[in-house]
C-alpha cells in the first residue's frame, strides 16, 4: 500500500521553482529519507505533503487524501499524522508536561503523555517552562509534540538539530520503535549517518528534482563501486583502487610476509557518494 503519492509536483515562488515536477512513491511501514542541499526543496516538499503549503501542479496523495483539500480530509485526516517542521512555535509560557498533555488532547489515540516525555529524554524537564529549555531540549519537545498522536504517518524534518551524540542515538531507537508498531516516516536530514541507520530507502533532491532514489547501500552504484586498500609501506601510507580487493591484499600479503602493515579495505560511505552526487553544493 502507497501512504504517499506524488506525480509531477511543482512549487514556484516568482521566478524561481523550488520543486521541479518531482514524483514519490512512500509505502506503508517504512521510512524513507529525504536528502539534498540547503535550498533543494526538501521543507517544501514536506509542507505541502502536510498541507501547510500549496502547490502550482502536480497531483498528490497522502494516506489516501489530497492535502490541498483541507476541507475533504479533515480532522480524521489531520489525526493520523504527526508534524516535525524546521520553524514550530514557542509556547514558552507552558510547562513540558502541560504543552504535551494539551497536544494530546487533539488526537484520537495519544500516545501516553509520561512515556513520551521519556522517550524523547525530557522527563527531568517535565515540569519546566519551554522557555527555559535549551536549544536542542526544544527540538526534543518538538518531536514529542509530533508522535503523541500515535500517527500512522510521521513527517520529520531535520528532526535531530540541536541533539548531542546520545540524544540523537536515543531518537534513533524510538523512531525504530515507531517502525517496528507500523508507523510510516518521511525524514529529511543532513546528516549522512542518520540516513543510513534509519531509512529502508532513500531519495537525493537538488535543484527541486530528484535525481536517485535508492536503498541506502545502493545508491549511486556504491555496492559496485572500487574499494580502495590502503597500507602502511615504508615510504608511507599507501592507497590503491580496486575492483578486487581481494587480489590486493593478497599481493600486499605476499609482499609483506602475512601481516600488511595498518590494512584497511573501505568502499564509498553514504556520505562520499552523496557529495559527488550533488555536486559539491554547499549543505
Amino acid at each position: 500500500m502507497k501512504v504517499i503519492e506524488v506525480s509531477g509536483l511543482v512549487k514556484s515562488y516568482g521566478d524561481f521553482t523550488a520543486v521541479d515536477g518531482i514524483d514519490l512513491a512512500i509505502e506503508s511501514g517504512e521510512i524513507f529519507a529525504l536528502l539534498g542541499p540547503n535550498g533543494a526543496g526538501k521543507t517544501t516538499t514536506v509542507e505541502i505533503l502536510a498541507g501547510f503549503r500549496d502547490r502550482n501542479s502536480g497531483s498528490v496523495s497522502v494516506l489516501g487524501f489530497d492535502p490541498a483539500t483541507k476541507g475533504v480530509a479533515g480532522r480524521n485526516w489531520r489525526n493520523r499524522i504527526g508534524i516535525v517542521l524546521q520553524n514550530t512555535s514557542d509556547a514558552g509560557s507552558f510547562k513540558v508536561l502541560e504543552i504535551v498533555k494539551h497536544f494530546s488532547s487533539f488526537y484520537a489515540n495519544p500516545r501516553d503523555v509520561e512515556q513520551v516525555i521519556e522517550a524523547v529524554g525530557l522527563s527531568a524537564k517535565r515540569d519546566a517552562l519551554v522557555l527555559d529549555l535549551s536549544g536542542g531540549q526544544r527540538r526534543r519537545l518538538d518531536v514529542a509534540l509530533g508522535i503523541i498522536g500515535n500517527p500512522e504517518l510521521l513527517f520529520l524534518d531535520e528532526p535531530t538539530t540541536g541533539f548531542d551524540p546520545e540524544a540523537r542515538r536515543a531518537f534513533w531507537s524510538l523512531i525504530r520503535d515507531l517502525k517496528a508498531s507500523g508507523t510510516t516516516i518521511l525524514l529529511t536530514t543532513h546528516y549522512l549517518d542518520e540516513a543510513e541507520a534509519l531509512a529502508d530507502r532513500v531519495a537525493v533532491i537538488t535543484a527541486g528534482k530528484i535525481i536517485e532514489v535508492s536503498t541506502p547501500s545502493l545508491l549511486g552504484g556504491r555496492s559496485t563501486a572500487k574499494a580502495t586498500v590502503q597500507w602502511k609501506s615504508q615510504s608511507g601510507i599507501q592507497t590503491e583502487e580496486s575492483d578486487n580487493p581481494t587480489a590486493v591484499v593478497t599481493r600486499l600479503s605476499a609482499q609483506f610476509d602475512g601481516e600488511i602493515p595498518e590494512l584497511v579495505v573501505s568502499r564509498p560511505s553514504l556520505e562520499d557518494i552523496y557529495l559527488k552526487m550533488i555536486g559539491g553544493q554547499d549543505e
